[in-house]
């Protein structure tokens, strides 16, 4: 029987537990345990989601395994997200990783969450087409904690050529439908929302920022003041016309995203476009890059929807792309919240 390169992936960064399992870039498992608990707090708490990491890493890795068909025996890596992330969920990951790794006598690859998602579309599955952007493409990487333009020359070689000078996009998601009362998280809220209302119906504040980086402290403030002084005419008001509201607030952030998206296609000639991270889930931003794509010549690939999320599978296929390149990572190595690079 020829050899076969078995990568688990663990991945921890905020709060989601997930172990999946990949044989020679072919996933066979991913599992993932969500915690509930943030909700009623209206955002992730880091100490209450490391605690739940801790118990959840074992059973989700047990499982991952048994879905998959092997045994931790059969592993040949562990590849493991080491930042950016909370901390203490960050932790629970890395330390499960090196305690696995030296009971196996195996190596642990180090991997950058954010190249996790931008690598999701490269994830194989048994009975599908499994197409992929051609090198060099660009992901337009859109969650809560970034909003960047990454031009990827190769699985291993990345440029950022715009990002967020302040919010990311899917933290303006967040807040607003905070603001408004309307749960969290905030995106599939007013997802859901955005397609019942009229998205011509009211206009926010778009900032001007040169180059391909973006903004969008000023977008939220201008939706704050906009239902405020709505508000103190009419009480009733956000309830009457949430739904507008919504489908015209999304559009502005879609507007914004693909303003700069479109301008780096143009200056790098480059039509192989993907986009990743949570926001890449959101409806309207599938529609939008789809009916762009039609109309440039683009070639789009957009993420399946349980790759778009936080999931052990993006990690296992960049921990595969690392290990193939003959990467593997020193036992004293660290979790980091924030990473600079890919």
């Amino acid at each position: 029987m020829e050899h076969s390169d078995i990568i688990l992936g663990i991945e921890s960064s905020c709060d989601d537990t997930s172990a999946a399992v990949i044989r020679d870039g072919y996933l066979l498992s991913n599992v993932i345990a969500s915690q509930q608990v943030h909700k009623d707090f209206g955002g992730v708490v880091p100490e209450l989601a490391s605690r739940a990491h801790e118990q959840n890493i074992v059973p989700v890795v047990s499982q991952a395994l048994a879905k998959a068909g092997v045994k931790a025996s059969d592993l040949t890596a562990i590849a493991f997200t080491r930042g950016p992330g909370l901390l203490g969920s960050l932790l629970v990951g890395t330390s499960f990783a090196k305690a696995l790794s030296v009971s196996l006598g195996i190596p642990i690859i180090m991997v950058n969450h954010l190249q996790g998602h931008i690598l999701a579309g490269f994830i194989k599955q048994y009975g599908q087409e499994n197409r992929h952007p051609e090198f060099p493409f660009l992901c337009l990487l859109v969650s809560g904690g970034n909003s960047q333009i990454v031009k990827v020359n190769s699985p291993l070689d990345y440029e950022i050529l715009g990002q967020t000078i302040d919010d990311a996009v899917g933290e303006a998601f967040d807040k607003c439908s905070k603001m408004m009362g309307l749960g969290y998280p905030g995106g599939p809220v007013i997802d859901r929302l955005a397609k019942l209302g009229d998205p011509e119906r009211f206009k926010f504040a778009k900032p001007h920022i040169p180059g391909l980086d973006y903004s969008f402290s000023g977008i939220k403030t201008s939706l704050l003041y906009f239902v405020r002084d709505e508000m103190a005419k009419d009480p009733e008001f956000m309830e009457k016309n949430k739904e507008d509201i919504c489908a015209s607030f999304q559009k502005a952030l879609i507007d914004i995203l693909m303003d700069k998206l479109i301008k780096a296609a143009k200056q790098t000639g480059i039509r192989e476009i993907t986009i990743g991270g949570g926001v890449s889930a959101n409806s309207g931003l599938r529609d939008r890059i789809t009916a762009e794509g039609k109309k440039r010549c683009w070639n789009t690939y957009l993420p399946e929807f349980k790759f778009t999320t936080d999931n052990a599978a993006m990690i296992a296929i960049s921990g595969y792309y690392h290990y193939l390149h003959g990467e593997r990572t020193p036992l004293d190595v660290a979790p980091v919240s924030r990473m600079a690079d890919f």
